[in-house]
């Protein structure tokens, strides 16, 4: 009898099983590819065999609130390379064409080598047609090398409100780490004002066209036959709540000066006209920045890149005696028939001069003359807090929240900040200067416009702001934004009583009858802003009609003396622009079908 050899056995039975799992193994892999996630593999395959084509959206628009368009898009050519494509020898010869200094191309490839080698690359925005008509004629023998048309920023009625409007700059890359998901290398976004502010409304989103690649990257047709491709949809068209007439005056106003204008409408708190003077040509902006004007700018003694509307901190001087004459008279502390004598001035630990010798003077008649000796008597009789309580009412000493962003509180001093710098026993005689708005008081133009715009419309208007709204695209109506209310609580029959001697200010026997107009009622305060390092600064807050308000004005202009002389007339010439437009130059609600702007129909 044969011997059996069970080591052979299971030796060839051990090898034989393994084989079967092995193989079971392998089949159980090649159906879990093949079938259960042929669609990851199938989609991992396409992103190796397709390439994703951006498309930008057209940046929104903004409107006048007469639908008169302020800032547009005009057409430019850009010039990307994309890294896994490109032939680095070709650097020196794009310096060249591009007009650029040497190692320029190299730099911005470097800047941005920590993406992806297949995400396209800016390398210069606004590029000349000659340079595309090069690029055509060349492109076989540029591998990576395209060029894209997008939109850059127009200001077709020559209005430059920079500090307002903003603009576009290519993203940071810290802005890129926190918004990967929207921004890509060389992407703009919004900087400063609108465009920052708003900026989600206004980018859209981004389309794509996907194409076909071969192994070298080459485009060999479009993928799907273009049944994948995603159009991309336009940023929201905003419209603003300025007038371009009234902001256009405003800005030749103030040509060669120094200062603020902020124009509002009362019951609304929407901003007809805002402007920071000097200020800086926003085209510079549109595409490459050069270095010179950026130095230029930033070292401009006049700092126009400084907004003072929003920013610039002074004494209000005279223009602040209404608070006190509202404080008083909403308190109790006086009435209409209360009077105090003025014989020059008042004396309180050292003599506070007066501007002239009034006599007996009630608060319509303090106003209108602008007696200071009146107002050095009435702060204590209100008292430090008490005065602070109504400053704070009308919004001082806190931002307004307007809709640019940058923005200055100043400051409103009391009883705890004396303490605090001299102690218990602190100064009284400090309490005269701040009733008629010297000392520490420091407010903002745009402060000031919102006081007089709630002086005007009896302690009640909205958060100032700048964007209405925007225009939706299907039915051409305004979809407006909605921001919050403001109510001082003051009675009407203070505010009737103060808007008299404003009244008197202009069209009685005060510092600004030289702005009188025969058709219209302007009511207003002239101020002084005493300025130690200078010529004074000149104030001026007025509202116009007076029997129904439509416009509130503030006017501030740096270092020329009286605000009657100066920032009175200014103010003036905004009302009559606003006030003065014709019958058809009305606030729509919308664009009407068939309507055409800026060579855009508009038929939905």
């Amino acid at each position: 009898m044969r011997s059996v050899n069970f080591a052979s056995i299971n030796r060839r039975s051990f090898i034989s099983a393994m084989l079967i799992i092995v193989f079971a193994v392998i089949s159980f892999r090649l159906f879990q590819m093949q079938i259960l996630e042929s669609q990851s593999y199938e989609e991992k395959s396409a992103d190796n065999s397709i390439k994703a084509i951006e498309q930008m959206p057209f940046r929104g628009v903004f409107y006048d609130r007469n639908l008169k368009v302020m800032v547009d898009n005009i057409p430019a050519y850009t010039l990307r390379i994309t890294p896994a494509d490109y032939d680095t020898t070709l650097n020196e010869m794009l310096d060249k064409i591009l007009g650029a200094n040497p190692g320029y191309v190299s730099l911005i490839l470097k800047r941005n080598r920590i993406y992806s080698k297949y995400i396209p690359i800016r390398i210069k925005r606004g590029i000349g047609f000659e340079v595309v008509s090069w690029f055509e004629e060349n492109r076989e023998n540029l591998p990576g090398v395209d060029y894209i048309v997008e939109m850059q920023r127009g200001y077709p009625l020559g209005i430059r409100a920079s500090h307002s409007f903003g603009y576009t700059k290519e993203i940071s890359p810290q802005q890129l780490k926190d918004e990967k998901d929207y921004y890509a290398p060389g992407d703009y976004v919004g900087h400063n004002g609108i465009e920052k502010q708003y900026e989600k409304d206004l980018r859209g989103i981004k389309g794509f066209n996907y194409v076909l690649v071969n192994s070298n990257r080459k485009e060999i047709g479009k993928y799907k036959d273009g049944a994948a491709d995603k159009n991309s949809i336009k940023g929201k068209d905003l419209v603003l709540s300025f007038d371009a007439d009234v902001q256009k005056v405003a800005e030749e106003q103030m040509l060669g000066k120094r200062g603020a204008i902020v124009a509002i409408e009362p019951s609304t708190g929407e901003i007809l006209a805002i402007l920071s003077a000097p200020d800086y040509d926003l085209n510079q902006f549109a595409y490459v920045t050069s270095k010179e004007f950026l130095q230029e700018l930033y070292n401009n003694p006049d700092k126009p890149s400084f907004n003072r509307a929003t920013m610039s901190l002074k004494p209000p001087g005279s223009t602040f005696k209404m608070l006190a004459a509202i404080a008083a008279l909403d308190l109790g502390v006086i009435t209409p028939q209360t009077t105090f004598y003025c014989g020059g001035g008042f004396t309180f630990g050292r003599f506070f001069k007066c501007h002239g010798s009034h006599g007996s003077v009630n608060v319509i008649r303090a106003i209108e003359k602008s007696c200071n000796t009146f107002f050095y008597q009435l702060i204590y009789k209100i008292g430090l807090d008490r005065w602070k309580e109504y400053a704070l009412k009308f919004g001082f000493a806190q931002k307004t929240g307007i809709d640019i962003g940058e923005e200055a509180a100043g400051f409103i001093p009391g009883e705890d900040y004396y303490v605090k710098l001299y102690g218990e026993k602190w100064p009284r005689s400090i309490m005269a200067s701040l009733g008629i708005g010297q000392g520490e008081v420091s407010v903002t133009p745009l402060q000031l416009a919102k006081y007089v715009a709630l002086i005007a419309n009896d302690g009640k208007s909205f958060q100032p702001h700048i964007v209405k709204g925007y225009l939706d695209d299907q039915t051409k109506q305004i979809i407006p934004y909605k921001f919050p209310e403001i109510n001082t609580g003051i009675k009407k029959e203070v505010f009737d009583i103060v808007k008299e001697g404003m009244y008197l200010v202009v069209n009685g026997a005060g510092t600004a009858t030289h702005i009188r107009l025969p058709d219209i009622h302007i009511s207003g305060k002239t101020g002084t802003a005493q300025n130690p390092h200078g010529k004074d600064h000149a104030f001026f807050v007025g509202f116009a009609p007076s029997e129904n308000p439509k416009i509130a004005v503030a006017v501030v202009v740096e270092n020329v003396g009286f605000g009657g002389t100066h920032a009175a007339p200014i103010a003036k010439a905004l009302i009559e622009t606003y006030l003065k437009k014709k019958p058809n130059e009305v606030k729509p609600e919308g664009l009407k079908n068939n309507q055409t702007i800026a060579g855009v129909n508009l038929e939905n």
